[in-house]
Parts: C-alpha cells; sequence; structure tokens
C-alpha cells in the first residue's frame, strides 16, 4: 500500500505494515515535552496514574513561556517543573541559563531526528515536522497518559500535497511561504490534516522549514513534514548522535488535496488582524504605522532570523515612534549572534534584546501592548489580545519586514528602506 511520509511514520510506531487515512493507531513514543504553561497540569493528572515515568530518557521539560519567571505564580509553574525533573531523574529539563525556546532547542540540541513520533502539551510542536519527523501538539490528559506509558493514540490524517516550485527571491523567506500559504487555504484548510512539502524544498533552508513546520497549525494542521534531503542531513549531522530512520513517501501516496505554490512569484506579505489568514502582500497596504516590532519566538528566534534582522539594522536607527525588541531563540543563538556582533548592531540600533523567552509572543511579558498600538511581529499568531489589550494589533510578518518597519516606523520592506535613504 502507498503512503505519505506521516503514514509511514504512523505505521512504523504502531508495529504495523501499512496504515490509511482515517484509522485509528495506538503508537510507541519516541519523545514526550511539555513547557511551563502545560507541564504543570499534566504533571498534576499524571500523578492520579500512579505509575512511574516511561523513560526519563524519552521526556522534555522546558519552561521558557514566562521564564525567567516574570512573578511569583509562574515561578510556582516553574518550580512544579523543577522538582518534577528531579524527583523523575528527567534527561532533557532546561531551565534559565541552559533554557532557550523549547521548539528552537530540541531541533538544535538534536533531541527531535528524522522519522521519530513526538508529542508535546503545545500546539507548535508540529514545528519538527522541518526533520522529516511526525509531531503533533496534544491535551494535557493525552500529555499525562504519554508520560506514563510512553503511547498515545491518533487517528491517521489525511495528507495535502503543498508542492513548491521556481526559485525564491532574495528578502522572501519561511514566514512568506507558510502566509502565503495559510491565506491561500485558510485556518481550518488543513483541519486534521497533515501537511507535506515535495518538490522545489531544496530552496528552502533549514531556518525557513521550521519556520514553516511551526506554523502548520495555524492552517489547523496535525502536522507539517519535509522529506529528508540533503540540507536536512547536513542539519542533523551535525546534531542527531543517536540511530534514525528517516522517511519518503512513495511516488504513488495518495493526498486528498495538492496545492501549488510558486516560490519565484512570491512577495513580502503580512497577516493582518486578527488571524493568521488575513494575509495581504506589503505593497498593497498602503501606510500603517507601527508602535512596537518583535523580533524572536519559537517561529522566527534563529540564528538566519537575526542575521537577517541585524543586515537591515546595520548603521540604521529604529524610528524614534517605535519600540523594537529582539529575542533569540535560545543562548547558543544568543551567543553566535554576540560573536558576529550582531548585538552591537541592534543596541547601536536603538533595540532591546532580551534573554531567550516567548515572552511577548502569548502576551505574557516582554512587550505587552495597550490599547490601540500596533505590533509588527515574527511571531505566529496575531488574534484578539494575543499580545496584550484587545484593542491593540499584531501584524505578523517576517524577519525582512519586521526590521525594515521597525526603521521606517510603518509596514515596510527593506527595498523600501534603501529607496527612503535615496
Amino acid at each position: 500500500m502507498p503512503m505519505t511520509m506521516s503514514e509511514k511514520i504512523l505505521a512504523r510506531h504502531a508495529g504495523l505494515d501499512a496504515v490509511e487515512a482515517g484509522q485509528l493507531v495506538i503508537c510507541d513514543l519516541d519523545l514526550v515535552m511539555a513547557n511551563d504553561v502545560t507541564g504543570p497540569p499534566s504533571i498534576k493528572e499524571f500523578e492520579k496514574i500512579g505509575r512511574p515515568v516511561f523513560d526519563a530518557n524519552k521526556i522534555a521539560l522546558i519552561p521558557d513561556h514566562f521564564q525567567p519567571a516574570k512573578d511569583i505564580k509562574s515561578a510556582d509553574l516553574a518550580k512544579i517543573m523543577r522538582d518534577f525533573a528531579r524527583k523523575n531523574k528527567i534527561a532533557h529539563y532546561y531551565e534559565q541559563g541552559r533554557v532557550g525556546i523549547e521548539h528552537v532547542i530540541l531541533p538544535e540540541f538534536g533531541i527531535v531526528a528524522p522519522g521519530m513520533l513526538i508529542i508535546g502539551a503545545d500546539s507548535h510542536t508540529c514545528t519538527y515536522g522541518a526533520v522529516n519527523a511526525f509531531s503533533t501538539g496534544v491535551g494535557t490528559t493525552d500529555l499525562a497518559v504519554g508520560l506514563a506509558t510512553g503511547k498515545a493514540w491518533f487517528k491517521v490524517p489525511e495528507a495535502i500535497n503543498v508542492h513548491l516550485t521556481g526559485t525564491k527571491p532574495k528578502n522572501i523567506c519561511g514566514k512568506d511561504v507558510i502566509l502565503t500559504l495559510i491565506g491561500r487555504i485558510g485556518v481550518d484548510g488543513a483541519l486534521y490534516k497533515a501537511l507535506e512539502f515535495t518538490g522545489a524544498v531544496s530552496e528552502l533552508s533549514m531556518t525557513d522549514r521550521l519556520t514553516i513546520s511551526n506554523m502548520a497549525i495555524e492552517a489547523g494542521a496535525k502536522a507539517g513534514v519535509f522529506p529528508f534531503d540533503e540540507v536536512a542531513q547536513m542539519y542533523v549531522a551535525r546534531r542527531v548522535k543517536k540511530n534514525f530512520e528517516p522517511v519518503a513517501a512513495d511516488e504513488d501516496a495518495k493526498y486528498c488535496a495538492t496545492v501549488e505554490i510558486n516560490l519565484s512569484e512570491l512577495k513580502p506579505v503580512v497577516a493582518l488582524p486578527h488571524l493568521p489568514e488575513n494575509v495581504k502582500p506589503v505593497d498593497e497596504l498602503g501606510e500603517i504605522k507601527i508602535n512596537q516590532v518583535v523580533i524572536g519566538s519559537c517561529t522566527n528566534g534563529r540564528l538566519e532570523d537575526l542575521g537577517i534582522a541585524a543586515g537591515i539594522l546595520r548603521g540604521r536607527k529604529v524610528h524614534p515612534d517605535v519600540r523594537c525588541i529582539i529575542i533569540p531563540g535560545s543562548q547558543e543563538i544568543y551567543k553566535e549572534a554576540v560573536n558576529c556582533h550582531w548585538i552591537d548592531i541592534f543596541i547601536d540600533a536603538g533595540c532591546v534584546v532580551s534573554c531567550p523567552t516567548c515572552g511577548p509572543c502569548l502576551g505574557g511579558y516582554m512587550g505587552i501592548l495597550s490599547a490601540g498600538e500596533r505590533c509588527v511581529s515574527t511571531t505566529n499568531r496575531n488574534f484578539r489580545g494575543r499580545m496584550g489589550h484587545v484593542d491593540s494589533e499584531v501584524y505578523l510578518a517576517s524577519p525582512f519586514v519586521a526590521a525594515a518597519s521597525a526603521v521606517l516606523g510603518k509596514i515596510a520592506t527593506p527595498d523600501e528602506v534603501i529607496d527612503h535613504e535615496d
């Protein structure tokens, strides 16, 4: 039976020769993950089961949403995680000073690998599909059962073939690809389906792929899976120290739909409030003045993202009416940005640079918006009230657009920055 990448991973972990869309399966898990928001309630549910964790080496607990602790409540949440990790000798527990944003550090540390099956009590767990894994978010009960048994049930999803063609232009990155896709199919266009990417994937860097897989959930997808090619091989070769078995879709694999995206035709885009599907090209917006820019998050806080921002901000100043916040996704990325002198560029431009944290993405801290304020952000969601007051606005964009907007004080592209100086 021909199978998609998603079907092959689920079949393997269910101990079956083949599976098909709609089939219910119980699978062995390679990794179970939680953060400081979802971890404590999952731990509470786990303790009701009354058995030890299934494998301390296959659990990752990462307090990143409100850390370093912003108040007593967030400190208490982190303590629950810390005490549980120590009691159960959890191998992959990373907190302040050793922590980054969960969906940045797990690929960076080589903890996730091709062919793995991963669940996490966080909707953006789908990020790891970029390395040819099947990873998806679950609720606290399923997470608790996963901690205890190392198993989870799945309804095998149908798959949408996102077929890429053409060549990626300059000033275009993975954020433009995924926003364009979501704008085309909508926030429920892939509901309980897997997005599988084919065609000109070699045009995309691993940073592009991690961004795209991260936002698969914004189209309602269960997972966003990339093939294992030379780009992925080079990425995991330097990081993954364990054996892994990548998967490839069969040539005659069955897809429920195909969406064609010509990379050559892409323009810089933004998602306007208050849904990620509300996507328009920047050159069609007119003048939209802004108050804040956030560059970071599990979507766009990687080294390549910071390099893009540094390239635009070098020798320039953030607009006097704009606050610009830079958040490296991990300690290693922070250190590399220091070595590249990008942190100097950011500070000289008038940005504030934070330690790794989710922070403003979910309206936690480090950049909350007041009523009527507008923010251009490289994060993944722009729901009403997501980053602060319900009457604030968040515009989702690439690091190219975010950095250019910080300079001009309005939503803009790098070309507009150059034209403005000419």
